[in-house]
């Protein structure tokens, strides 16, 4: 892959609206994960997640819009707007046909759609909001921030589940690659605890009910797992070709190298045990950027706190790495505000970025007794550990067995 580098940041997450707060909460291994307070969950399986707290208080966003979008869109539009300014991109000196926008989402904007569908059996279809249509699909948030930036470039939106936002990072990278935009707007949203989106995520078995205990409830690679805690976010990041980004003297945060991606095709809803198809994504990403194993320094987990979605991870890590994955470091800091589903990869994206930037690989929460059947890698584990990070991978993996590699690197 060509070399594409990452100049702008925008996160929205539990752990924090604003990279340096986020960082700040991350670095210190801070626990976002509460019981939920919106409404009365009481009566789900889990009602625990990483809640955003203030979103108004840091919109740009007019009152009339917000009447017309889900949350997961105006978290979009928050982080977007805080990526392009991170970047230092005026967007009045831009050609807008030659800017492109790739977002990955799992469950679409379901606060809005609930509360429409609640309004047509109570009212009739008069009580039905206009913009029901288009608020809570999943492209909506691509299409927020077309119409609001005015951006006409050739734009994509992926749903695949938990691996959504680095899918579309990925085929983002690929596109701008080939010189066909100027830059993107690459990453990820969800909005997910709803009352209805809450339901839909408890039905699929896979979320932690240790509800008496929300901070240490999401634990993946422990013997004593019991499934995810779900969160809420968005991370949008600017993506621009090195060229652009030496003509305009700015420094990246770093370069997305390599994509690899695969389907284990075993069954409808769990992964294969025996990781060999997420083993050849990682090969995949790593032939894609040019790199040998022992050239990584650091891989983001994906973190399912499932048997088979943790098993499988840790056998296909040890599978590429060999002897060598006793000793690289690994993590899962999504345990500290909640698996994001579809927007999860973006936002481990933007941790890894600020995690070489600061030297300091942020830690996995709550995994005090390791599976034995995940042992064998060298998990940083409750506190931060320093470290440089040059080269790094991002895993993130959705149901039915798909698999995303994304391969980082840091500026020299």
């Amino acid at each position: 892959m060509k070399k594409i580098a990452i100049t702008g940041i925008g996160i929205v997450a539990p752990s924090g609206i604003d990279k340096k707060v986020f960082w700040a909460n991350i670095k210190a291994g801070r626990s976002e994960i509460k019981t939920i307070d919106r409404y009365d969950a009481q009566l789900y399986p889990s009602h625990i997640g990483g809640q955003i707290h203030q979103l108004d208080a840091y919109s740009h966003i007019s009152s009339r819009l917000l009447q017309k979008i889900d949350p997961f869109s105006h978290m979009a539009l928050i982080a977007s707007e805080m990526a392009l300014k991170d970047a230092g991109i005026d967007l009045t000196k831009e050609n807008l046909n030659h800017i492109g926008i790739f977002m990955g989402n799992a469950l679409g904007g379901w606060l809005y759609g609930e509360t429409e569908l609640r309004d047509l059996y109570i009212e009739g279809r008069e009580g039905v909001s206009p913009y029901m249509a288009s608020a809570w699909f999943p492209a909506a948030p691509q299409g927020q921030v077309s119409i609001y930036y005015g951006i006409k470039g050739y734009s994509k939106t992926v749903v695949s589940d938990r691996a959504s936002s680095l899918m579309a990072i990925g085929h983002g990278a690929k596109v701008l690659g080939k010189d066909k935009l100027d830059f993107i707007l690459a990453g990820g949203m969800e909005a997910p605890l709803s009352p209805y989106g809450l339901l839909c995520c408890n039905t699929n078995g896979d979320l932690s009910v240790d509800n008496e205990h929300p901070e240490s409830a999401y634990k993946p690679f422990d013997k004593n797992r019991a499934g995810f805690v779900v969160g809420e976010g968005a991370g949008i990041m600017i993506f621009e070709p090195q060229e652009r980004v030496q003509a305009r003297g700015r420094k990246p945060y770093g370069y997305i190298t390599g994509y690899g991606t695969t389907c284990d095709g075993v069954d409808r809803i769990k992964a294969n045990p025996d990781g060999k198809e997420l083993a050849r994504a990682i090969r995949m990403a790593l032939d894609d950027a040019g790199y040998k194993p022992q050239d990584i320094d650091y891989i983001s987990l994906d973190g399912a706190a499932t048997i088979e979605g943790d098993v499988s991870e840790a056998a296909a890590i040890k599978d590429v790495f060999g002897s060598r994955a006793a000793h690289l470091p690994v993590s899962a800091p999504k345990t500290m505000f909640g698996n994001l589903l579809g927007a999860s990869g973006a936002v481990d994206i933007i941790i890894t970025l600020l995690a070489m930037e600061h030297s300091l690989i942020p830690p996995t929460l709550n995994l005090k007794d390791v599976d034995p059947r995940c042992a064998g890698l060298d998990y940083v584990r409750e506190k931060a550990r320093p470290a440089e990070i040059h080269k790094a991978l991002v895993i993130s993996r959705g149901r039915g067995g798909i698999n995303a590699v994304v391969a980082l690197e840091k500026v020299k």
